[in-house]
């Protein structure tokens, strides 16, 4: 949903405070009670018990493709997609993720999701449990194996001759694939079509595709099998690997849903109808099945969190900065994020500098010689942080809350959220609970009814940004957790 100005954007926002409540729920849901919460109030849950609820819960897989997070930012063909439908529905998107194929049902019949965002291949044995979405793509299922060594100085005809071009010779011979997926049903089929064994091997429980198929380029197994889309741009990085051996016809994939989920499942369809008419759902199957040249430049990075395990150049400094305030580094690294996107030249249009975007006086003043210097620019930021948590320590008890106080103070300064505060107590809100509250007042800021009031001292102020600044800073931890202990 697009919005041509501030202020109907605040509105709306302020319309969707409850459901943003849900996503903070997420950062503080950490007993077991709540989890099972969660899941009695999931299970039967249909698109309007999902619209009352305020949050959409989508189950898919970590991989290269579907979800990662790369150089700090949540990226990936199912992510991307689902950030469209949440736009279409006017709800947030929370994320589980699960290990293979069969955690995904049991997530899916457990209540723990709504719906399985990952590009199943419908096959008539899943059609029996699950309800498919009209489909996304359609692709087929090839075997994934390794050129013979010192292939580019062969001629071609050689290479062919040494490589699987007939499934039937792959009688007698042995197939990894991702345990649960429509590849063992496939190599099944295939095995009695020929009259011969394919010993297949489901690998263990998380395994992906892609890890497989990376272990097929490094000589540890022979085969593998996948479907085309990925495993051509999997190829672009492993350039060893062929990839052009069909073992099954087209096939159609698509989300899948619980069956009794009728009006999720019409709504989904109908998004996708209209977003097929639409360039961004193009642009986003390109982005990461066409780009060869942008998959490769990911997967050797060590900022690929699949693969590098590194959400920045600057973790070590997050983490020792992080330990001083008392905060899970993942959430010090998604405000610095947030902040700068990882660059310490940044500077804004205000003349913020470094990764923490410091004022030059607020950088000097705690600290911070040379703002542009990473280890100077964060210590400073950690103690403005810091003096930000001992002021509103005289004002907010409960440090949950008061954490999200100082963050919407880092963006928008103590002051105009003081207005806030004091907005809110003078209509009976809580002034000391952000989300429905003094959130909801720090958006009527931008309104001149609110902003001449005698509580406010401050002035005006753009709400919308520090109220966004909150809650995109919750959601990039929630991304960090999922991927990075």
């Amino acid at each position: 949903m697009l919005f041509d100005n501030p202020h109907n954007a605040a509105m709306h926002l302020a319309m969707k405070i409850s459901g943003k409540i849900a996503l903070f729920g997420l950062f503080l849901c950490l007993t077991i009670s709540c989890e099972e919460k969660t899941k009695s109030s999931s299970y039967f849950a249909d698109l309007p018990e999902i619209i009352e609820r305020g949050e959409l819960i989508a189950i898919t897989s970590y991989s290269p493709i579907s979800y990662f997070v790369y150089r700090g930012e949540a990226m990936g063909y199912e992510y991307e997609l689902l950030q469209l439908y949440g736009e279409y529905l006017g709800l947030p998107v929370s994320i589980k993720l699960a290990r293979d194929f069969d955690e995904m049902i049991e997530m899916l019949e457990s209540g723990e999701g709504d719906m399985i965002a990952y590009g199943l291949t419908i096959t008539s044995e899943r059609r029996e449990h699950l309800a498919f979405s009209d489909p996304f793509n359609t692709t087929r299922q090839v075997l994934v194996q390794r050129k013979p060594r010192g292939w580019r100085q062969m001629m071609l005809h050689r290479i062919e001759q040494m490589l699987i071009r007939n499934p039937i010779d792959l009688a007698g011979d042995t197939v990894y694939v991702r345990r649960g997926s429509a590849y063992v049903s496939r190599l099944r089929n295939l095995s009695s079509e020929i009259g011969s064994d394919i010993h297949i091997v489901e690998a263990d429980k998380g395994v992906t595709t892609e890890e497989l198929i990376s272990k097929v380029a490094e000589g540890k197994i022979r085969y593998t099998v996948a479907d085309e889309n990925i495993a051509l741009i999997q190829s672009a990085y492993y350039q060893d690997l062929d990839v052009s051996t069909a073992i099954s016809l087209p096939q159609q994939t698509a989300w899948a849903l619980r069956p009794s989920s009728v009006k999720l499942l019409e709504s989904v369809n109908v998004w996708l109808g209209s977003a097929r008419e639409k360039v961004d759902f193009y642009v986003i199957y390109n982005k990461y099945f066409e780009n060869r040249r942008a998959f490769r430049s990911r997967y050797a990075s060590d900022y690929f969190l699949l693969a590098g395990g590194q959400i920045s150049p600057y973790d070590e400094i997050f983490r020792a900065n992080a330990t001083r305030l008392g905060w899970d580094w993942r959430l010090f690294a998604a405000l610095a994020y947030q902040e700068s996107r990882f660059d310490p030249d940044a500077r804004s249009w205000a003349g913020a500098i470094g990764l923490m975007q410091l004022m030059p006086r607020t950088a000097l003043e705690f600290g911070a010689s040379d703002p542009y210097n990473p280890v100077q620019n964060v210590s400073a930021g950690a103690a403005f942080i810091s003096w930000l948590d001992d002021y509103w320590k005289q004002y907010i008890e409960n440090p949950d809350e008061r954490l999200l106080f100082i963050i919407a103070s880092y963006n928008a300064g103590h002051g105009h959220v003081q207005d806030a505060r004091r907005l809110a107590a003078a209509h009976h809100a809580d002034p000391d609970v952000w989300h429905g509250q003094v959130e909801t007042y720090m958006l009527k800021k931008s309104n001149p009814e609110y902003y001449n009031r005698e509580e406010v001292r401050y002035g005006y102020a753009s709400g919308v940004e520090p109220v966004n600044y909150v809650n995109n800073i919750l959601e990039i931890y929630n991304h960090y957790k999922l991927f990075v202990d």
